[in-house]
């Protein structure tokens, strides 16, 4: 926790250029996601677990909004090794992702909400009251569509 604003700018400056510092390191299965506050270690070490499983040797990188639950959780092929087998891997990847995620009662997406990228994720992850609910919220909100349209949040 930042004692002062320098420490809260550099915390900062930290977050936004993490993901800088990814981009040499090759392929990337990037994840925004949220589970509650209270299960961020167990998802942490369950994940983590899961996603070796699926790719051996992939990397993950946790780090974002922790405290509240929200989680920018990217997964990086194995140091040196093929793209092409990480790219082959990330169907399960993202399975084993997904799954811890539900079993810590979170969601496939954190404070983005969810756009085209995983629209189709989200409905097979939610019953159909809980996608009728979140339209509803939007239409609630936004009742003549302007923002972020054509999108389900």
């Amino acid at each position: 926790i930042a004692e002062n604003e320098a420490q809260a700018n550099a915390f900062w400056h930290l977050r936004h250029v993490i993901s800088i510092a990814m981009r040499p390191e090759g392929a990337q299965a990037k994840y925004d996601v949220s589970v509650p506050v209270a299960s961020v270690p167990a998802f942490l070490k369950d994940a983590g677990e899961a996603v070796e499983r699926a790719a051996p040797g992939a990397r993950i990188i946790a780090f974002g909004h922790m405290g509240d639950g929200n989680i920018h959780y990217d997964v990086l092929q194995p140091e040196g090794g093929d793209r092409a087998a990480f790219d082959a891997a990330e169907g399960r990847i993202e399975e084993a992702v997904y799954d811890m995620i539900d079993r810590h009662r979170g969601s496939i997406s954190a404070e983005h909400g969810v756009g085209l990228a995983r629209r189709d994720d989200i409905a097979r992850r939610k019953q159909p009251a809980e996608i009728a609910m979140m339209r509803a919220v939007k239409a609630a909100l936004d009742p003549k569509g302007i923002m972020n349209p054509g999108k389900m949040i």
